[in-house]
């Protein structure tokens, strides 16, 4: 079980492309360990690829961990999750900051000075199943023992607003498998509201949010796969199957307004929309058995990795038609994918200044506030193709089909999302 849902920094404005630019691609290799023998045949490494040079090296090597899953960016620093410690790492240099030990660390997430982490462990139960640290030191806050917190093992972990919501799903213990989305009160460290997602909604292996709602990639009993949403407004959860055969380990991504997912040892990746909760069949043009996959957030390209588990992992890399742009090979295991987003520099001029929507979601007029006096304002799709322009201060999307579109003014973009 491993991260699948993909975290990156924004040093500016969320969603303000022209003013961003993609750094680094930070890539977890999880290497190798040899159950049976309690060998590291591979160790853990981080790797760092530089989209202007197509180079990829090995940055640091995490010695005596059996693997690592999950990486987060926080400013000028990243956090890993590997195997019973977390570390705090520089982002330019990657050297070693801090670290604490955390058995069974599984997925990590930043909300201003805190760090939030879930655990779990194969054949292991804890009397605390969720951790809070500081940022600075990697001092323990507060840890949630299993009546004030989850009862289970918990994974994945999304932040909206001043809430945290975990995937409960207690997928360690075979045939006790859970289905929960668990509510962190991130003001209060409170822990509480659980929503359950029913008997199809069990072993949710991913948490992506899209909207006003979230959305489970879910392995249910080890038999098949589906797909629960949770609207955030009612704290209410639907759940539709998909397959009678379980979900690759994370291998589901947030792709514009659909969830790609494979399902395990095929090489098809198939497309589910998110808007009409349905399949809309394969996606076209990629045929290879992958491991993690991840949308770089400005370009929109497809990172997807693949790997044998022992010796090799090579990452490629598809843009919005599915064409293969590059490629380029890792180390063992690549099962999370970064993107290391910073702000551009020579930006700094008076029609710089950000924007921003409302409402977004919207299924009718955008307001768009800003510097908007005299500005041409341009509405596209993801491909780039003109809509409607305008010099006013809003746009009305009414009459177009439900998905993702973009607004462009003063050399920024911006993501709308039309329900």
């Amino acid at each position: 079980m491993k991260k699948a849902l993909i975290t990156f920094s924004l040093f500016a404005s969320t969603w303000s492309f022209a003013q961003n630019q993609l750094h680094q691609v930070l890539v977890v290799n999880e290497g190798y360990f040899d159950y049976q023998t309690g060998q590291i045949m591979e160790p853990v490494t981080i790797g760092s690829y530089q989209p202007s040079t197509q180079v990829y090296q090995v940055v640091d090597t995490l010695e005596n961990m059996r693997f690592a899953s999950d990486l987060v960016i926080d400013g000028g620093y990243y956090f890993v999750a590997a195997d019973s410690k977390i570390f705090k790492m520089d982002l330019n240099s990657h050297q070693e900051i801090a670290a604490i030990t955390c058995p069974g660390v599984r997925n990590l997430a930043i909300y201003q000075d805190k760090l939030i982490a879930t655990r779990g462990e194969y054949l292991t139960t804890y009397d605390s199943y969720l951790h809070v640290y500081n940022t600075t030191d990697l001092q323990l806050i507060q840890a949630f023992d299993t009546v004030t917190g989850p009862k289970w093992a918990t994974q994945n972990i999304v932040i909206d607003g001043t809430t945290a919501y975990l995937v409960v799903n207690n997928a360690y213990e075979w045939g006790n498998e859970k289905g929960i989305i668990g509510q962190l009160n991130l003001s209060n460290l409170s822990y509480g509201n659980e929503v359950d997602l029913g008997p199809e909604g069990k072993n949710p292996d991913n948490l992506v949010k899209f909207g006003s709602s979230l959305y489970t990639v879910n392995n249910k009993d080890w038999t098949g796969t589906s797909i629960s949403k949770i609207d955030l407004s009612t704290n209410t959860s639907s759940t539709s199957s998909i397959a009678n055969a379980i979900s690759g380990c994370g291998t589901s991504a947030l792709r514009d307004d659909k969830i790609i997912y494979q399902i395990s040892m095929e090489n098809t990746l198939n497309d589910f929309d998110l808007i009409g909760m349905n399949n809309v069949g394969p996606v076209s043009g990629i045929n290879l058995n992958f491991y993690d996959l991840a949308q770089e957030p400005l370009s929109g390209n497809l990172y997807a990795s693949a790997t044998d588990y022992f010796s090799s992992g090579t990452i490629y890399i598809y843009d919005a038609s599915n064409t293969e742009l590059n490629h380029f090979e890792v180390g063992v295991a690549p099962g999370t994918i970064v993107f290391d987003i910073r702000s551009s520099a020579g930006l700094n001029n008076a029609n710089a200044a950000q924007f921003s929507i409302s409402p977004n979601p919207s299924n009718g007029m955008l307001n768009i506030y800003g510097q908007t006096e005299n500005a041409m304002i341009s509405l596209t799709d993801l491909r780039g193709t003109l809509i409607q322009t305008t010099t006013n201060n809003f746009l009305n999307i009414e009459t177009l089909p439900a998905g993702i579109y973009l607004v462009h003014m003063n050399g920024m973009t911006q993501k709308v999302i039309k329900q």
